[in-house]
């Protein structure tokens, strides 16, 4: 099972997840193009080196018109005054990404609307942010959300947040550490502070975390693959300001809970029923297959069931309601159980040619590329078995 460790000793901030996140993977340079070419009015993306304690990582600096949010620190993101949540929903909503990633960055600021609308007692239609502010973090979530589906993990654990101590000052005066909307968010999450003053976890961090992990505690055994290192903007003499991703594979033999999503449809064409099983896959569900039934009126049917995780249940019940003609789904929770899966790549005299691996339970498999494969075998004028055969 592909695992993500994310180490929370020096907080969370929106920038240092993102940092963290992006040296995971292969090209980190075309992901930065991929993200400045979002569209988002005025914001851009600059990928820096730095040193901090004597670790070097990944800073991600995100200016609006020119301008970056808390350059001083991990600054306090929340400002009020002109991004209301409607507005900014329109702007989530005409995002070129994909339905799964859109519903996760509408998830995670709506969690920060939530809290601030908890914290200052007013609805989360009248919460409104300072624009720098709320740029900021729409940048910051929608990275988040596109590099965790880039990486895709079966699982995200976190080490216990580390939110600092003292004060902080705002629009509102003197805070304490963790913020309101912080803490707000970090409700039933673990958490400490200590002998570091200041704010290490900001609310979009938390809201982050509190959407994506799965479970906090200390670090599973694993076979470590890639680590990533996201470094804050301000020094601390305590610690270096850092926060650590790790991703790798574990054996570990033990069930998940995932949900299937079913309904009976029989009034879609084949046609339909293939285009509302490409949504549903790209919502986030795990797997999409179709069972004949019979229905009512000695009708032919056809069954339409999504295997998803209990993070991306909405979106895949959202994408079944928006594409199918369904007036109703039923929800069944099923107990998983899954080899540890990785990849590999062999330099053959062909090309590249990806293997995938598959290991516990007392089984172990491997498993040529089938797109490799029949590509060797057109340009050889061979079968597959036999481009298989000569790798």
């Amino acid at each position: 099972m592909s695992v993500l460790y994310i180490d929370c000793a020096m907080g969370a901030a929106g920038d240092m997840l993102t940092s963290a996140l992006l040296e995971l993977l292969p090209d980190p340079a075309e992901f930065i193009t991929r993200l400045n070419a979002l569209g988002l009015p005025g914001v851009a993306f600059h990928r820096e080196t730095v040193t901090r304690g004597g670790i070097s990582g990944t800073h991600m600096r995100v200016t609006v018109h020119g301008t970056e949010e808390g350059a001083a620190d991990h600054a306090h993101q929340h400002h009020h005054g002109h991004g209301s949540i409607p507005e900014i929903g329109a702007l989530i909503a005409g995002m070129p990404v994909s339905e799964k990633v859109r519903a996760d960055v509408t998830a995670v600021y709506g969690l920060i609307a939530q809290a601030e609308s908890a914290v200052h007692g007013v609805p989360v239609e009248q919460v409104h942010f300072h624009e720098l502010g709320a740029m900021d973090a729409v940048a910051d979530v929608t990275a988040v959300c596109l590099l965790m589906e880039a990486l895709s993990p079966e699982r995200v654990v976190a080490s216990p947040v580390h939110v600092g101590s003292g004060r902080l000052r705002c629009a509102h005066g003197l805070l304490p550490v963790p913020a309101p909307a912080t803490a707000a968010l970090l409700r039933d999450v673990p958490i400490y502070g200590g002998g570091i003053e200041g704010e290490l976890c900001t609310p979009t961090g938390a809201a982050l975390l509190k959407y994506f992990v799965n479970a906090f505690g200390p670090l599973p055994a694993m076979r470590t693959q890639r680590i990533g290192h996201g470094m804050g903007t301000k020094d601390f003499p305590e610690a270096p300001n850092c926060l650590r991703a790790m991703l790798g594979e574990t054996e570990q033999e033990a069930a998940e809970t995932v949900t299937e999503l079913a309904c009976n449809l029989d009034d879609m064409t084949a046609e339909a029923i293939g285009f509302a099983m490409e949504r549903l896959l790209e919502a986030g569900a795990l797997d999409v297959y179709t069972l004949p039934i019979g229905m009512k009126k000695n009708r032919p049917g056809t069954m339409l069931c999504a295997l998803c995780r209990d993070g991306d249940r909405a979106a895949v019940l959202q994408a079944m309601f928006r594409h199918t003609t369904t007036l109703g789904v039923r929800e069944t929770p099923h107990r998983r159980y899954t080899l540890a899966r990785r990849a590999e790549t062999l330099e053959t005299p062909y090309g590249p040619v990806g293997k995938k691996i598959s290991d516990g339970f007392g089984v172990h498999r491997e498993k040529l590329e089938y797109e490799d494969l029949a590509r060797i075998a057109r340009d050889r004028g061979v079968s597959l078995a036999e481009a298989e055969l000569g790798i």
